[in-house]
């Protein structure tokens, strides 16, 4: 998968940038790596399942993953935390309120896959709202965006947003989960994502990218919180 390419393209501020996704995974969750041409040096986002394939892409991009950061900690998205980071020794950082569940992946892989798995490492760190998380080339500003989990976090770099189980194309993120919370995640999306430029290409964790403008304008989670909010 090679998207963001028109972001990048209109943005030349971002040339150096590399941004691949792949598809991981039972419940095929989008894994990102987002390198520099010039340094080698890579974040990777939601390694969320088959380790080996992420390595390889990383490989073929001519990066080094020096940086794991999660969006939230459900099963999909941190199964390749460990793999990855014996593999290359990267820093492994996630938002403090998604610990417990990150620690809870094994008992979670047995009652979603069958089978018990070695939960995640622990965090090296814990990443919070407006922290910008860098790597030599790359620098990604972190936007807390609690609703999906308590933890969720989306991450913003120059023209692209990636934003984990938060806002899809045409959907959001499920609430009915343990931690989950449906205003939250709406007055995320409304107060923090929309707030971004219209023309912000949206990386999300499942399904395929879109637009903030687009959601903005079509959505229909959106359109409905924002015609309440105008009701009141």
């Amino acid at each position: 998968m090679d998207v963001g390419a028109k972001a990048m393209a209109e943005e030349p501020r971002v040339n150096e940038l590399l941004v691949r996704g792949i598809v991981v995974g039972l419940f095929a969750e989008n894994c990102w790596i987002i390198g520099n041409r010039r340094t080698g040096e890579a974040i990777c986002i939601d390694p969320g399942d088959q380790p080996q394939d992420i390595l390889a892409l990383a490989r073929d991009l001519g990066v080094r993953i020096k940086l794991i950061v999660n969006s939230h900690g459900h099963l999909d998205h941190i199964l390749g935390v460990r793999a990855i980071k014996e593999a290359t020794g990267a820093k492994f950082l996630m938002h403090r309120d998604d610990l417990e569940i990150a620690r809870s992946a094994g008992r979670s892989a047995l009652m979603w896959l069958g089978r018990y798995v070695e939960p995640p490492p622990e965090p090296d760190a814990f990443i919070a709202d407006e922290d910008e998380v860098d790597v030599d080339g790359v620098k990604l500003k972190v936007i807390h965006t609690p609703g999906h989990t308590p933890g969720s976090c989306s991450f913003y770099t120059e023209g692209m947003l990636f934003s984990g189980d938060t806002l899809f194309r045409g959907s959001i993120g499920r609430t009915d989960l343990p931690g989950g919370n449906y205003d939250q995640e709406m007055a995320s999306i409304i107060d923090k994502l929309l707030k971004l430029p219209d023309e912000t290409v949206v990386l999300p964790g499942h399904m395929e990218e879109t637009r903030i403008g687009v959601e903005k304008a079509t959505n229909p989670f959106i359109l409905m919180e924002l015609r309440r909010r105008e009701q009141r």
